[in-house]
């Protein structure tokens, strides 16, 4: 030992500031002692002394202990002397014996970390140093219950290092694992299982926790040792008798339930589960009805999955391998749970249903292969149906209003049920489509006497058909006449019997979700559709008490507008005075809650552009209708923001703002309804709209809440460019201006994509407005790049990394656009400053895509100023900073020649290469030959090589040439 005493050598006020309640100095101090500890060749062992010796009876003083050692042993092992590691074995030993000395066990967080700690020293010794580990533990904790915990958590412990595939590990710990439990399953398998079967025996009555603990242990280890030595009778009989006892019954489930999933011969899998299942059912666990335990019948649940789903797996091998009698066999044996698995199915607690579900899935998969179904199949599907369509309703305590985590559980439950609904589609269609038909017509005949979850889940079941029995393009109407007029038949139905007046909202929503996605039906049967507009319209709809009804009818009446736009001439203008005041813009000061939110209210507003572009009414009634729709929107707008400019409190600037950002929204969603600039003149609506921008464009100049209105109206110009086209240029020099002012990186990256659509859209029409903004918008950009930051602030370096593309793709629009002018006419030292930023993008930053961006801009370059009439002073710059990019970027260690984003970059790159070679032909590769690879030291061979690759007309080649020449540049 390097210490002699040991309180001479722990600093006792360190130690102090372990206590959760101790001050922070305290603490600190403790971190730094800890970091000290940790780092010293020897200090370490005063740790080790003070567990062997049990000196310190402090448990956050203990556990600090174990703490130094799990450092020592995880990261320094290596480097400790053979006496040091034996000095770690050795307190460890003596650790655990005084444990079975003390009256009470340690506290079960110490009794982990010790657990972690022997599990890591097993790690790093058992093979080499400790092949007796397992063999001292247990000769030294014999029967002793403390010790046999340790062991057992040593156990699980070693499992997740060694075993857990949760846990990722590189390629020398996977070998290293795999070496570990060669070597166990060589020396010491056998005597852990002995020693399981003894612990299992011994404690199940005096000590139920460790008993389960063992169960837990040998669960985690069947899955990679000899099965033989837990699936025989002396194993299996125990197993099965503590299913029968209270407190281990779970434990046993599961345990059994990892030795049915071990991987094995078909044929022997199925004897395994087969002997597993007669003795289970002849000890009374089929009876599931008798069982009242739900918590003990969900791990049941789970096992049969387990045994089922075995099952289905060996049936598959054996049935592609052509063993017909042995997959027979098999097939048989699944029939036989089949009465089981609808027990569990239709259980009324639901995780006891989901459980079994993956069973029942993978059945029904079974039967779709069969070519011929016996009757007892086809009564089998029928009765997973049932069990299905029983399950899918709701329960009285499901809450509607306020849905919490039992609610969003019973969500996903009904999602798996969905898929067992698809699945008995694909294996009986028409058995599905009469079962629902007759569930549907039967209950929605008494709708008004019926409880809602009855209606709810009829109708639910007509919309799951929906999906259940697809049909291209929701073409349900045509085609299959059976299918045809069964679902015609209960859309009848549901649309003329008054069900969309049932009270609860569930019932509503399910009504709207049905009648939407059967939209079609309304083209067959149009004289249905007054109906039903009034139920959107009405208080079964829109105006429903619940504000969740009628958020999510705004979004479905828009879609049923949009598919049926042309059979609702007759009703566009009873529609739009009904929503009159749905389409109001909800003031900021009102207190209370919107009828609609905005987000809803973007539906209706996209709704009623929609009823009237569609309309067959004059142009001028179009107009009229437009301007209506549009001039409160305006008029509000222009109130709101004088009211902005005089406001000085940040919470209603911030309500104000936000109300004017809607009303821009509102105007733009109403533009949807058009695909271009002909749709608009020809309904006459272009001077409205140039109203609107007239009337949204003063709030760029606003000096508050410049973020929110920039935002939106920048999305309206988007809009506009679509709609207008070039009458709406006028109007963008003073919004630049405007948006350059004082902005964010943000801004600028969302300004960006405006200006380029612009580009793309208008070339040359706006090159003289291009060549005026370039710069300032260039300079903007750089200005906020250079910006300091926090080194750790991730936000602000992705808002950076995010601009910096933006600008490379701007570059890219224009180079790219036929417009050379707009960067030509910048003048040589802008021109300079900004191809520099594309080498240095190309170069400097680890961004595959911005990267592949900065070289398709520099190959265009080449490809406008490379040439012999190209500008003056460029081909001398290619040579001293385009072709060393070429090469510099591929040669750094971030570029990274295994990532498929890095290779398109790569590619561009040898596009690059390649498109200086057909503008400087055999100059280039003189200078490439004689100048720049010896500066690279690349030798005479291989730079000949590459150079007569660079001339192959096949860039593929190139390519292909490059990505083998930067990784053997590496190496």
């Amino acid at each position: 030992m390097a210490c002699q005493s040991v309180t001479a050598v722990m600093d006792e006020q360190a130690l102090l500031g372990l206590n959760p309640n101790a001050d922070n100095r305290y603490r600190q101090r403790a971190m730094a002692y800890f970091e000290q500890l940790k780092e010293s060749q020897d200090a370490w062992e005063v740790c080790a002394e003070a567990l062997a010796k049990g000196i310190y009876q402090d448990d956050h003083v203990k556990f600090f202990c174990f703490q130094v050692l799990e450092h020592q042993i995880k990261f320094r092992h290596a480097g400790l002397s053979a006496p040091q590691q034996q000095l770690i074995r050795e307190s460890l030993m003596k650790w655990l014996q005084c444990q079975l000395l003390n009256p009470q066990p340690e506290k079960s967080f110490i009794r982990n970390k010790a657990a972690q700690v022997l599990a890591l020293t097993f790690v790093m010794e058992y093979v080499t140093l400790w092949p007796k580990f397992f063999f001292d533990i247990l000769s030294l904790i014999g029967s002793n219950p403390h010790g046999v915990d340790i062991y057992l958590r040593t156990l699980v412990a070693i499992d997740a290092e060694v075993v857990d595939r949760d846990i990722m590990h590189s390629a020398e710990e996977t070998r290293r694992n795999t070496l570990i439990k060669d070597t166990m399953r060589e020396q010491c398998i056998p005597s852990l299982v002995e020693s399981w079967f003894q612990i299992l025996q011994t404690y199940q009555q005096s000590h139920p926790e460790l008993t389960c603990q063992c169960l837990e242990v040998v669960g985690a280890y069947v899955s990679w040792i000899d099965l033989n030595l837990i699936a025989n009778d002396r194993f299996v009989n125990l197993l099965l008798s503590q299913m029968s006892m209270e407190e281990l019954r779970e434990e046993a489930c599961d345990c059994l339930f990892e030795i049915v999933n071990k991987g094995m011969d078909p044929v022997d899998k199925t004897k395994l589960v087969e002997s597993l299942c007669q003795v289970l059912q002849t000890s009374g666990f089929f009876n599931v009805e008798q069982e009242e335990d739900v918590d003990f019948l969900a791990k049941f649940s789970r096992l049969v999955n387990g045994m089922g789903q075995s099952l289905v797996q060996s049936w598959t091998k054996l049935a592609k391998a052509g063993n017909v009698k042995e997959a027979a066999d098999t097939l048989q044996a699944l029939e036989v749970k089949v009465p089981l698995l609808l027990q569990l199915l239709v259980h009324e607690d639901d995780d006891i249903s989901a459980n079994i579900v993956g069973f029942c899935y993978d059945y029904l998969h079974v039967l779709k292969q069969l070519s011929l179904l016996t009757d007892q199949q086809k009564a089998n599907i029928e009765a997973i149906m049932l069990a299905v369509i029983k399950k899918l309703t709701y329960d009285d305590e499901y809450n509607f209003e306020n849905e919490g985590e039992d609610e969003a559980m019973f969500v996903e439950y009904r999602k798996q049920l969905k898929m067992l609904l698809d699945r008995l589609a694909q294996v009986c269609p028409e058995l599905l489509l009469e079962a629902v038909r007759r569930v549907f017509n039967n209950t929605i005949q008494n709708w008004q006497t019926a409880p809602f979850m009855e209606i709810e889940v009829a109708i639910r079941l007509l919309y799951m058909l929906g999906e259940a029995l697809p049909a291209s393009h929701g073409a349900h109407f045509s085609g299959d006449a059976a299918k045809t007029n069964a679902l015609q038949d209960m859309m009848r139905t549901l649309v003329s019997c008054g069900v969309s007046s049932y009270q609860h909202s569930s019932v509503a929503l399910e009504f709207f979700e049905t009648v939407v996605r059967y939209d079609k039906f309304f083209i067959v049967e149009p004289q249905h559709i007054p109906n039903v507009l009034m139920a959107f319209l009405d208080q079964r709809g829109l105006r429903h008490n619940s504000p969740k009804v009628r958020s999510r009818v705004a979004y479905l009446f828009s879609r049923f507008i949009k598919t049926l736009h042309k059979h609702m001439n007759t009703f566009i203008e009873d529609i739009l005075t009904r929503i009159q005041d749905l389409l109001a813009l909800a003031p900021p000061e009102n207190g209370f809650p919107a009828f609609l939110t905005s987000d809803d209210q973007l539906f209706m507003f996209e709704t009623a552009g929609i009823l009237i572009v569609n309309s067959e009414s004059p142009v001028e009634r179009k107009q009229a209708m437009m301007r209506s729709l549009l001039t409160p929107l305006m008029e509000a707008f222009g109130l709101l923001l004088a009211k902005l400019l005089q406001e000085t409190e940040e919470e209603r600037l911030a309500c104000v703002a936000d109300c004017l950002s809607h009303a821009v929204s509102f105007a733009s969603r109403t533009s949807k309804a058009f695909s271009n600039k002909q749709t608009v003149k020809q309904c006459g609506c272009t001077e409205v709209y140039r109203d609107c921008l007239n009337t949204f464009l003063p709030a760029l100049s606003c000096p508050v809440q410049r973020g929110v209105l920039r935002s939106s109206v920048r999305s309206f110009l988007h809009r506009m460019i679509i709609c207008l086209e070039e009458e709406v240029l006028p109007f963008i020099p003073a919004a630049s201006e405007h948006m350059l002012k004082d902005c964010e990186a943000k801004d600028l990256q969302e300004f960006i994509p405006l200006i380029s659509q612009i580009t793309a859209k208008f070339k040359q029409q706006v090159s003289p407005f291009l060549q005026q903004i370039f710069m300032p918008l260039v300079l903007a950009i750089f200005e906020v790049l250079a910006r300091p930051a926090e080194e750790n602030d991730q936000a602000a370096a992705l808002e950076k990394q995010m601009l910096r593309r933006s600008y490379f793709s701007f570059i890219q629009t224009v180079t790219g656009s036929g417009m050379n002018e707009v960067m030509a006419n910048q003048g040589a030292e802008n021109i300079e400053q900004v191809v520099f930023t594309i080498i240095q993008g190309a170069v400097d930053f680890p961004d595959p895509i911005a990267q592949k961006t900065c070289f398709i801009i520099l190959s265009k370059l080449v490809e406008l100023w490379g040439g012999k009439d190209g500008m003056v002073g460029f081909p001398d710059f290619i040579y001293r900073h385009i072709v060393p990019a070429c090469f510099m970027a591929p040669l750094k260690p971030t570029f990274d020649l295994s990532d498929a984003q890095t290779v398109l970059t790569l590619a561009e790159c040898a596009f690059t290469l390649k498109m200086i070679h057909l503008k400087r032909g055999p100059e280039f590769i003189q200078f490439l030959q004689q100048e720049y690879l010896p500066s690279l030291q690349v030798s005479q061979e291989i730079s000949q090589e590459l150079c007569h690759v660079l001339q192959e007309p096949d860039i593929k080649v190139l390519k292909t040439y490059l990505k083998a020449f930067f990784h053997r540049a590496r190496l």
